[in-house]
């Protein structure tokens, strides 16, 4: 958990949330799905001339009207009520009526002009003698407003077929301009500038650009759960405000940096300047982006000016990094570690406590005899498992916890920053990829037992941030892990029934089928993983 007092900027309480409903009436086409979608008055006070899906606030009379309405056994209170809210809105923005007579016929578009859009939405289909469909009303995800605006919602979004026979009419007061439009028309208009969206609209049609038919959308809902659930983060791309889901590769580095959501934090990459990511903690990326590194090496520097820092993982032999580390640290470098041995890491170690005035220790595990040529690496003294590493002024304290973690090579480590529940990951753990285990000085089962380590320290320090030697922090650290693994057991299992679909063949014959989902181009790299996976079984089986 990390200590407030080591927050950039002050925190503030974001909004409250309202209770809202919003609903994708679709429709089957000969050329796909198609989604109703109307333009916001320009006056509105929330997204403005936006196209969005009908829908708006919940209405207590909305949970008084359960009698009213149909509904499906599994379906909650809580949803029943959304389901209702999202018809009437509909209904008072588009003129579209989810609804039946008591003896099942349908509504007529002379049923629905003998309401009123504006009068009492329940008492008027009560005294018709309406059945509200609430049970046709499936919910397909669940958003949460961003946490910097100043109108947040807690809003379903919801999904049902259009009724058949009625037309959408605007209201013209809120909304304007119903659309029927395929999901990836819509994404390429907005893109071009003709059709502005918000976030949660963009996303919620890039997921149902993937469903053939409304039955393939309803069927998927089927199970009563939001497919997904997102309350998005926002940071700085280029100057402007990019905003990003739970999956996306920023937001753990979002919710480290600016946990209450304000726009402060720059997501550039870049290695001029160190990043801070907490009063204690920063990150200088190193100029070797590429296929293997992403953007670049990250080093971090832990600590303050009062206690001293130790500078993680110093990089490649790169004169212009290593002088940057320098500069950032004023030269109170009280230790250099390095999490393995491998080029792009450790290199840097001798050349930056070279600069320093009172040579800081160079710490690490030496490298294995089965390390490549160019990973050799010997410490000035080597790491002891569970070691800790203190930085201290005064009351100001900063540890870090030393934990054996090989695997990706034989002698790596990864380090906790224990009061600040913070985990430097090294190559074990990658943001944007999978880490490569190469033989023999990567081991699957050691690899896979030191995420079972990790999962572990996570839980006896409070772990919610991994900081991966490439790519941005990862939050949900405990998650993150265990997504990690089942990943690395799910390849092994199409790396198991590719050996056993072709029991004759080699590496470069499995790799085609264990590796279908993967760019062809990056199949050279994945054979070492291959192999790795391929010890790991024939080991598994001699002990069977």
């Amino acid at each position: 958990m990390v200590r407030t007092a080591q927050l950039l900027y002050a925190q503030r309480e974001p909004a409250p949330t309202r209770p809202a409903a919003t609903v994708l009436l679709l429709r089957d086409t000969p050329q796909g799905i198609e989604v109703l979608m109307t333009r916001r008055s320009m006056t509105a006070s929330f997204a403005p001339g936006a196209y969005v899906f009908p829908g708006g606030g919940i209405d207590v009379a909305d949970a008084a009207a359960h009698a009213q309405s149909t509904r499906r056994a599994g379906q909650s209170d809580l949803h029943l009520t959304q389901a209702i809210a999202a018809i009437r809105e509909s209904f008072e923005e588009l003129g579209v009526l989810l609804a039946r007579h008591a003896d099942g016929r349908h509504i007529t578009t002379e049923d629905i002009a003998a309401l009123d859009r504006k009068a009492p939405f329940g008492a008027q289909c009560k005294e018709r003698g309406l059945l509200l469909a609430g049970e046709d009303v499936f919910t397909l995800a669940h958003w949460v407003t961003d946490r910097d605006l100043p109108r947040r919602f807690d809003v379903p979004f919801l999904v049902a077929r259009m009724p058949e026979g009625q037309t959408p009419v605007a209201d013209e007061t809120e909304q304007f301009e119903p659309s029927w439009v395929r999901p990836a028309e819509a994404l390429a208009r907005h893109e071009a500038g003709t059709f502005f969206m918000i976030f949660p609209t963009l996303r919620t049609l890039e997921r149902l650009a993937q469903y053939a038919n409304a039955e393939a959308v309803l069927t998927a809902c089927a199970h009563e759960k939001p497919l997904w659930i997102s309350c998005p983060r926002a940071g700085l791309l280029g100057g402007q405000d990019a905003r990003y889901m739970e999956h996306d590769s920023p937001y753990g580095e979002l919710a480290l940096t600016s946990p209450d959501g304000q726009i402060v934090h720059s997501l550039d990459w870049q290695c001029q300047h160190p990043v801070p990511l907490l009063k204690n903690v920063m990150r200088l990326t190193a100029p070797n982006p590429g296929m293997m590194t992403g953007p670049g090496t990250n080093s971090y520097i832990v600590g303050t000016d009062g206690t001293g820092y130790i500078v993680i993982d110093p990089g490649p032999d790169n004169e212009a990094h290593i002088r940057r580390l320098f500069d950032a640290t004023g030269g109170r470098i009280k230790a250099i570690v390095c999490t393995h041995s491998h080029p792009d890491h450790s290199p840097g170690a001798r050349p930056l406590q070279a600069l320093c005035a009172h040579r800081p220790p160079v710490l690490g595990l030496p490298s294995a005899d089965t390390a490549r040529a160019d990973s050799h690496f010997a410490p000035d003294r080597p790491l002891l498992n569970q070691e800790l590493i203190r930085l201290v002024h005064q009351a100001e304290k900063h540890t870090l916890k030393v934990i054996f973690t090989p695997g990706h090579a034989a002698n790596h480590v990864c380090l906790v920053l224990v009061e600040d529940g913070l985990l430097f990951s090294g190559d074990h753990i990658l943001n944007g990829s999978t880490t490569i285990i190469n033989p023999p000085d990567g081991e699957m089962n050691a690899y896979l037992d030191s995420l079972d380590r990790l999962t572990c320290a996570c839980n006896a320090h409070e772990i919610d941030f991994i900081l991966p030697a490439h790519g941005h922090v990862l939050g949900e650290a405990p998650q993150a892990i265990a997504q990690l693994r089942a990943h690395r057991l799910k390849r092994e299992a199409k790396v198991e029934a590719a050996m056993q679909a072709m029991p004759d063949g080699t590496t470069n014959d499995w790799v085609a089928l264990a590796y279908d989902d993967t760019d062809p181009r990056l199949w050279p790299i994945a054979l070492r993983s291959l192999q790795a996976h391929v010890d790991r079984i024939e080991a598994l089986r001699r002990v069977a």
